[in-house]
């Protein structure tokens, strides 16, 4: 056993040696006020990220829906917002372990629903609230694609520019990656196609060298949003895209571009839209959702756990009322980016799923979903017309069936639309 810590402790102080010599070789600092030992402990592929998985839009299963006879509207139709809240709790609340839902109209809450368990008894029994967070997924998508917007239009950087003048210069870059755009990847259509969840640094730099060889076709990647805290690490100044430090490099990249995109969101988005902390983990002091089978059986429920090597496409832990914040600040209040261009990126599907035309106006989704074993996480966010905003967590799957959750807004939505007063 001492020989294992000695050998342990050996190779730890080893590799620092072999990094400082490094950095001092290169005359260079650590970016980012890093530290040796900082950038030595880091891991780019967790173990405990292995294994998950995260739905794109094209395979979700959509609850059986009976429409009401469409009616014929003699003015644009307005949301009968009783009847859509009554019927989406009726809908959901015996094929949930919990949720937490809201409607806001500019800014101001106007329908409410809490439903049973955050955390089951099991677990020590908590109950859901507005202010309870659970990871949001793919919803995080659409924060990197503001983020994105808005460093990309104060450094007078097209949308259409190639990203290939930001990656980091030792990267082998692969067929077809020197078309590939800002607005390609936040609209999934760089040409990266994996097929899986994956975002990891290693995973990132694999794919890159391998190239975008559908480039301009539509493939859902988490890749893509991930690339951006690389890319915005660049562009903001964290990092120069030619940093080299031997052996170390590749560690070193992946903190930085972690913490350059972390501090940047909390600064320019989060902070500005009144929310405090936002976080790739759970942490002490906030009301935390865990995760759980649908029926939970009341066996015990899945903290997903520290994601920050997932930022960019996923990882953001966040509560309905720090996205309703979010989504009131972008889209109306010009503390972000401006109105006009909040309205573009829904218009351009950035970091958006769905734009989906309706008789009262085109309505905007970004859903996400997280799941080990059966256990899930699940979210959605949906910009309405008449200035109103609704988001959902679920903290289990929606019945044994797995029904899509954005799915049931859409149909509900459509189906409670009235003529005016």
């Amino acid at each position: 056993m001492s020989q294992s810590i000695f050998f342990r402790t050996s190779k730890f102080f080893f590799s620092v040696v072999v990094l400082l010599i490094a950095l001092q070789a290169q005359a260079q600092t650590l970016p980012g006020g890093l530290t040796p030992q900082q950038v030595n402990s880091h891991v780019i592929d967790p173990v405990e990220l292995r294994g998950v998985s995260m739905d794109g839009d094209e395979q979700e299963r959509s609850m059986p829906f009976v429409f009401r006879p469409q009616l014929k509207f003699n003015a644009l139709p307005k949301l009968n917002v009783n009847a859509f809240g009554q019927e989406f709790h009726a809908k959901i609340k015996d094929q949930v372990t919990g949720y937490a839902m809201q409607l806001r109209q500019n800014g101001a809450p106007i329908y409410t629903l809490i439903w049973n368990f955050s955390k089951t008894p099991t677990d020590g029994g908590q109950g859901w609230k507005l202010d309870t967070r659970m990871h949001v997924a793919s919803v995080s998508k659409y924060i990197t694609a503001v983020a994105m917007v808005k460093l990309l239009d104060s450094k007078g950087i097209s949308l259409d520019a190639k990203i290939i003048n930001y990656l980091p210069a030792h990267w082998a870059k692969g067929p077809k990656v020197n078309l590939v755009s800002f607005r390609q990847l936040l609209t999934h259509t760089s040409g990266f196609k994996t097929g899986t969840s994956s975002s990891n640094y290693a995973f990132m730099k694999q794919v890159v060298a391998a190239g975008a060889t559908t480039n301009g076709s539509y493939a859902y990647e988490n890749l893509n949003f991930g690339l951006c805290r690389l890319l915005l690490a660049v562009i903001n100044g964290n990092i120069p895209k030619n940093f080299s430090a031997g052996a170390m490099t590749d560690q070193i990249w992946d903190i930085v571009g972690i913490n350059a995109y972390k501090a940047y969101c909390q600064a320019n988005i989060f902070n500005p839209a009144g929310v405090a902390n936002a976080s790739f983990e759970a942490l002490p002091g906030f009301k935390n959702a865990l995760a759980y089978k649908f029926p939970h059986l009341n066996q015990p429920g899945w903290n997903s756990g520290n994601l920050a090597t997932m930022a960019g496409g996923a990882a953001w832990r966040l509560s309905v009322d720090d996205l309703l914040k979010v989504m009131d600040h972008v889209r109306r209040r010009n503390t972000i980016i401006p109105a006009a261009r909040a309205q573009q990126v829904l218009d351009g599907r950035l970091g958006i799923d769905q734009a989906i035309a309706t008789p009262a106006g085109n309505i905007y989704n970004k859903n996400g979903r997280w799941t080990s074993g059966g256990r899930t996480e699940q979210s959605v966010i949906y910009f309405l017309p008449n200035g109103m905003e609704l988001a959902v967590l679920v903290n289990s799957p929606i019945s044994v069936e797995g029904w899509s959750l954005r799915g049931i807004v859409k149909d509900l939505f459509i189906d409670n639309l009235e003529n005016p007063n």
